[in-house]
């Protein structure tokens, strides 16, 4: 499967931005996927992923409340809203897919090496 994501940009704190992830290629609706972000000078970090009907979500813990993923497999394409944002959420987001449906444990939602299929990240920039 092949990921394009979009939506980044520049935005005050406190402001707020959709993130797409559109694909193409292998079934969209047979994949969890995830948002994973890389802030300068860091290393990526798991930030939320979804089951393949959305029925599942995960959610890094200083994201829960702000951000919330989403996805619309008639449209092959997956969204994070993040909401309040605040300069620490500064990075590239990248979207991955699974070759999995869905996982029995949550945790293994967050890693990085249960996702195959990975998008080019798109800049987030949240300024003070």
């Amino acid at each position: 499967v092949q990921l394009q994501a979009s939506g980044g940009g520049l935005v005050q704190a406190g402001g707020s931005l959709r993130l797409s992830c559109a694909a193409s290629g292998r079934a969209f609706s047979s994949s969890a996927m995830g948002w994973f972000r890389q802030a300068p000078g860091k290393e990526r970090e798991f930030v939320a992923a979804n089951s393949r009907g959305g029925g599942i979500t995960v959610y890094l813990d200083s994201v829960k409340g702000r951000f919330t993923i989403s996805r619309d497999n008639a449209k092959n394409t997956g969204y994070l809203q993040m909401n309040s944002l605040k300069p620490e959420d500064t990075a590239v987001y990248y979207c991955a897919a699974s070759n999995r449906a869905y996982y029995s444990s949550r945790e293994y939602y967050t890693y990085e090496n249960e996702y195959a299929y990975w998008g080019q990240g798109t800049q987030v920039t949240v300024s003070s």
